[in-house]
């Protein structure tokens, strides 16, 4: 029986992996290398420790006609295993600081990228080349509900990669948005705590091309799992024309805000946002998790006045999880998802929202001007 188990489970003991991620930079090679070093100083000290104390119990047991000695402080012992460790931990400390302090040193970056943390999702702005983006999990929802076989990089897989040049030195400045969140790509040899209200720093340089997976490693919240981590180090030729391709398409989504779209245009944009920015808390149906996150469906606030919509979608709620979208979405992105958000599941309020709108409602009033009267009810509370 147990070598039919053996058998049966040699595909899974094939995956089985006991140490870290291969480093693809100096400073998670250095760190792999002092791993592995401490590891086997402690071995080393369990070997000596725990063969001395068997050794003890089996030669000097009671059934061998031993008897217990009876003795005081003995002071050459005692300076003995005090000596001892301190050596062995300043033999530990020096090579551990070296690798901590080159961990620490950010100067002289051949370039800057700010990234912050959202519950649950990742922003970069490249300070060198003009370029932001957010960067979502694109795990497809059916596969975390269970309903479709786990891909290869389930969880670790994102709409928008972080890209970086290889052989540059990449300096991080890491911040977030709401609670903390930690970034960590364990092959870069990177991490560090995002905090708000604070910049922490680190750096990278990774030493060849490839795609490198990572995790919030906090416990930033109900979704945390779903907040990964992706860099593509690619050449520099490629990188220039990732960066040129970035900025056109900000060119073209900066034109998205003067444009008239038909409401099936609004409704199609707005479920690819409500997929990527509210799903996770509001859930795919739009029933939200009660007492926890509130639905949309049905809600007073989407088949509402379509000025309080747009409002909490906007600013958020206050106290709330509900997330101010104003900083990060677009004019036409924010009239897509609440022109979806009052046509889907069971709202179909048949109105919708232009850019336009959102342009004005960041001045500081939203006209309904362009939509048809809707009924009149007050705005919920709750958030969205």
């Amino acid at each position: 029986m147990m070598g039919a188990a053996l058998m049966t489970s040699q595909s899974a003991l094939a995956e089985y992996a006991y140490n870290l991620q291969e480093p693809a930079s100096q400073v998670a090679h250095d760190v792999f290398q002092l791993h592995n070093l401490i590891m086997l100083v402690c071995l080393g000290i369990f070997v000596v420790v725990f063969g001395a104390m068997f050794y003890s119990l089996v030669k000097h047991r009671k059934s061998a006609g031993h008897q217990a000695a009876h003795f005081h402080e003995n002071t050459t012992v005692e300076v003995i295993w005090t000596v001892i460790p301190f050596f062995i931990l300043v033999g530990m400390a020096y090579p551990a600081a070296k690798v901590v302090i080159d961990m620490k040193d950010t100067s002289s970056p051949d370039m800057t990228v700010k990234i912050t943390g959202y519950q649950w999702k990742w922003g970069y702005d490249y300070l060198n080349d003009g370029v932001s983006f957010y960067s979502n999990l694109s795990t497809p929802r059916e596969q975390i509900q269970g309903k479709a076989a786990k891909g290869e990089h389930y969880l670790l897989e994102v709409d928008e990669p972080m890209v970086v040049p290889v052989g540059k030195r990449v300096r991080l400045l890491i911040t977030a948005n709401d609670v903390i969140h930690a970034w960590w790509v364990p092959a870069l040899g990177a991490k560090q705590d995002a905090i708000p209200g604070f910049i922490r720093d680190s750096w990278f340089k990774a030493d060849k091309i490839g795609t490198y997976r990572g995790q919030c490693v906090e416990l930033c919240g109900k979704d945390h799992g779903f907040m990964p981590i992706v860099v593509e180090v690619v050449s520099e030729e490629d990188y220039k024309a990732w960066v040129a391709k970035k900025k056109g398409s900000a060119a073209v989504a900066a034109s998205d805000g003067t444009k008239v779209f038909e409401i099936a245009d609004l409704v199609t944009r707005g479920e690819s946002v409500y997929q990527g920015n509210c799903a996770a808390c509001h859930q795919a149906d739009g029933k939200g998790l009660p007492g926890v996150f509130p639905a949309i469906s049905g809600s007073l606030v989407a088949t509402g006045p379509i000025a309080g919509h747009i409002d909490i979608v906007m600013n958020g709620k206050p106290g709330t999880a509900m997330a101010a979208f104003a900083g990060q979405l677009s004019d036409a992105d924010i009239a897509a998802v609440v022109t979806y958000q009052r046509n889907a599941w069971n709202n179909k309020m048949g109105d919708l929202v232009q850019p336009a709108e959102i342009a004005a409602a960041r001045g500081g009033a939203a006209s309904e001007a362009a939509a048809p009267a809707a009924p009149t009810a007050p705005a919920a509370p709750a958030a969205q």
